[in-house]
């Protein structure tokens, strides 16, 4: 099925639904829940998901897991994307996840979702269930990436952390943002870790990779992007990336 809503065939009597979508240049797609699970697989360009708890960034050629009833707005830059819609309890046995991560998807799995939309909605026949099967064993198997940003839920330091997410930087300090919190360093340091399930350093890293990220994909230099997030170099940028993501800045620029 194509740009079909999921709540129109959200009752189809099967377990897997699977809708392919095109989305306009910066669509926004505003809060919203799903009784189902869904994989939201991004075949072009790039998608930034929202959540109470976080927010990603998904590649080209990554998906999103979002499990059932979790309230998320997507932000689409030029998506054509294929989803798959499971069933709460198919999903529960599946992927033990109770949150969104983005997710590796092999050169298979990339084609038994490709395959997946064109399949008729009321799909019976032993190929085609033998294809819905083989996705889910697939599905289950992909490894997550660490492209996330853990949100605060406490107001003040929400309000801290949105803010540094519109122009992230390497270098700033935690003195600052304790200063800011009527904190001392250290204190501040423990609330943040308490908060994030991330140390302050290592979420203004994460911070920082993904602010990279989703610049690489839309053809930036190295360079600029590196010194933007206050580097003083491509290489020393490219190190900590690479460090991070496994992979290195340039494998994420468009072809």
């Amino acid at each position: 099925m194509r740009n079909v809503s999921i709540d129109n065939v959200d009752s189809l009597a099967r377990d897997v639904v699977a809708i392919g979508n095109d989305y306009a240049q910066g669509f926004l797609l505003p809060l919203h829940r799903h009784r189902r699970a869904q994989l939201l697989y991004g075949a072009t360009g790039q998608m930034h998901v929202s959540t109470r708890d976080g927010e990603w960034v998904v590649p080209p050629q990554h998906a999103v897991w979002i499990p059932p009833e979790t309230l998320h707005a997507v932000k689409f830059v030029g998506v054509t994307t294929r989803s798959l819609y499971i069933a709460p309890e198919c999903a529960a046995r599946l992927i033990h996840r109770n949150r969104c991560d983005v997710i590796s998807v092999s050169p298979l799995l990339r084609q038994l979702l490709l395959e997946a939309v064109d399949l008729p909605p009321l799909y019976e026949s032993e190929h085609e269930c033998a294809l819905m099967n083989l996705l889910l064993l697939e599905l289950a198997a992909m490894p997550a990436r660490e492209f996330d940003i853990p949100l605060p839920r406490q107001p003040a330091l929400l309000a801290l952390c949105q803010t540094f997410l519109l122009a992230p930087t390497v270098h700033d300090p935690a003195e600052r943002w304790a200063r800011a919190m009527f904190m001392s360093a250290s204190t501040f340091r423990r609330h943040f870790l308490q908060q994030t399930g991330m140390s302050f350093s290592a979420w203004r890293q994460r911070a920082c990779v993904v602010s990279a990220l989703a610049m690489l994909i839309t053809g930036k230099p190295v360079n600029e992007v590196a010194l933007s997030l206050g580097y003083d170099n491509g290489s020393s940028f490219a190190t900590m990336f690479r460090r991070v993501t496994g992979q290195p800045p340039s494998f994420y620029h468009p072809a």
